[in-house]
Formats: C-alpha cells, sequence, structure tokens
C-alpha cells in the first residue's frame, strides 16, 4: 500500500453508511447521484446544488436591501419560492433513496436540508421568518465531499483534534477568568457605585468582560482615579489572557503535526521482507514481524 493511500483512510468516507445503500434499481441509481460524488453525474449534482445554494442566500440578501425590494421583491420572492421547491424535491429525494431514511432525517445534514426549506413555507404564517433562510450556508459544507478539499479536511481535522485534547486546559483556564471577572466585577461595583452605571454585581461582571477583552463598548465608564487604575490593570491583564487559549491550541496543533510528520516518515521509509514479501517494516528493523527473516 503507498503512502499515500494509507493517508486517505484518515479521511472522512464520502458516503455516509449509516443511512444505508439500496438494492439495484431506480432508488441505487438515485443515491449514485445524490450521494455519490465519485461519479460524474454525482460530482455535476452537488457543484449544481452548491451553486443553487449560494444564488438562493443572494437573493435573501439582496431582498432585505429596501430599494430592491421595493422594486424587485416580487421577481425575489417568486425566484426563492422557485428554490424552495427545488430543495424540496431534494430532500424528499434523498429521504426515498436511503435505506434508513430516519436516520438521515434526524442526522446533521438532514436536519440542515430540511430547515432550508422550512422558513419559506413559515414566511406563509409568520411575515419574516424567510430571512432565517441563511441557515442554508452550512449546506455548503458538503463542498468538502464535493471537490475532495483532502488538504481542508485533514487540517480540520487536526483543529478538531488539537481542541479536543485541549479542553481540559481551556475549562481551567475559563474557570480562572471568571473567577477574575466575578472578583474585579465586585470590587467596581463597591468602587464605582450605582450612581456611575454599576447598578449591581452582573453589571459589573458585565462591564468586566467587555473590558478584560479589549472590546470596550463605551457603555459604562470608571468615573473615580481608583476605578480608572482598575480599568487599565484590567486592560492589560486581557491582552495576556487573550494569548493564552491561542498558545494551548496551538502547542497542540505542533504536537499533532510533529506526530504525523513522523508517522509519515516511518511509512515513507518502510521496506518489505525479501523472504516472505511482508510489508510495514520500518528502516530500523532488523527481522521480518512475519516470517523472522534476517534483512
Amino acid at each position: 500500500m503507498k503512502p499515500q493511500q494509507r493517508a486517505d483512510q484518515h479521511y472522512v468516507s464520502q458516503v455516509p453508511n449509516s443511512y444505508g445503500k439500496p438494492p439495484p434499481g431506480l432508488r441505487r441509481r438515485m443515491f449514485d447521484v445524490i450521494f455519490e460524488a465519485d461519479t460524474p453525474a454525482g460530482r455535476r449534482f452537488d457543484i449544481a446544488l452548491v451553486f443553487a445554494i449560494m444564488l438562493s442566500i443572494l437573493v435573501v440578501v439582496l431582498d432585505s436591501v429596501p430599494g430592491l425590494h421595493s422594486e424587485y421583491g416580487k421577481t425575489l420572492n417568486l425566484v426563492e419560492w422557485g428554490f424552495t421547491v427545488l430543495f424540496s424535491i431534494e430532500y424528499l429525494a434523498r429521504v426515498i433513496c436511503v435505506q434508513r431514511p430516519w436516520r438521515y432525517a434526524t442526522g446533521f445534514y438532514g436536519v440542515i436540508d430540511l430547515l432550508a426549506v422550512l422558513p419559506t413555507y413559515f414566511s406563509l404564517l409568520v411575515p419574516g421568518s424567510n430571512l432565517f433562510l441563511d441557515i442554508r450556508i452550512l449546506r455548503l459544507l458538503r463542498v468538502f465531499r464535493i471537490f475532495k478539499l483532502t488538504l481542508y479536511i485533514e487540517e480540520y481535522t487536526r483543529l478538531g483534534e488539537a481542541l479536543s485534547a485541549s479542553r481540559r486546559k481551556i475549562m481551567v483556564f475559563l474557570s480562572v477568568v471568571l473567577m477574575a471577572i466575578l472578583i474585579l466585577g465586585t470590587v467596581m461595583y463597591v468602587v464605582e457605585g450605582p450612581q456611575n452605571g454599576y447598578t449591581s454585581i452582573p453589571v459589573a461582571m458585565y462591564w468586566a468582560t467587555v473590558t478584560m477583552t479589549t472590546v470596550g463598548y463605551g457603555d459604562i465608564t470608571p468615573h473615580t482615579h481608583l476605578g480608572k487604575a482598575i480599568a487599565s490593570f484590567m486592560m492589560l491583564m486581557g491582552w495576556g489572557i487573550l494569548a493564552v487559549p491561542t498558545g494551548i491550541v496551538t502547542a497542540e496543533l505542533s504536537a499533532r503535526r510533529a506526530d504525523r510528520r513522523h508517522g509519515a516518515a516511518r511509512i515513507l521509509a518502510a521496506r518489505d521482507c525479501p523472504s516472505c514479501g511482508s510489508s510495514g517494516h520500518e528502516a530500523s528493523s532488523r527481522f521480518c514481524k512475519d516470517c523472522g527473516a534476517a534483512f
């Protein structure tokens, strides 16, 4: 097996096996077109679907502009209903062509596909709900399945693994930050008081959060000299706080990148046994792991 082939095993399968592939027939042909991106027809279908999603989002965005809505509102609404009917047919086709439709309907993509069409129908009952059609942007995640962006999928997987491995450190860090916000917010409530806008401890904690994250809305500001000194300290401390989670995740990413690099190097240096032809031996191996022959 080539190193590239072994590396591909780390990527997510393009076809969700949990949905169930139907037996040969019309449903099987529909399944191959709708869910299989490896076939020419499936690739064309997915690319057309992505363009339809992007155009439908553009229609919603343009319809939110008052000038365009007043002049082309009826046309945009008609186009949006066309997209809704198209996505409704696509959703029903996905449900019909899989062996386990309920598993698809309750899965992530099934829920997103359903939410892509419901807002337009809801707009008949509740005016304005069609603005939630922007949720269709989530369906663009299928682009990873269409164009085989294995490099980006691998990086996405690495980031997810790094975040998962760092979750305990990040949770401890966040708990320390929350304690600092609680303590400093309470201090500011005592120092400034309701007369300066710090009407309660939760309000003071809101101000502390905004200050420590260096956002600074300016809706609440300290007026006393001591309060300004505390605020200055919190602003300076916020710079260091923002760098901590970035460093934690970056360290995990670097460690996993090094592990993968060393693993790939071991695969590239692997050799076959001259006696039995068994593969998968590292360059430092002196005997075959299967037949015991010396190298």
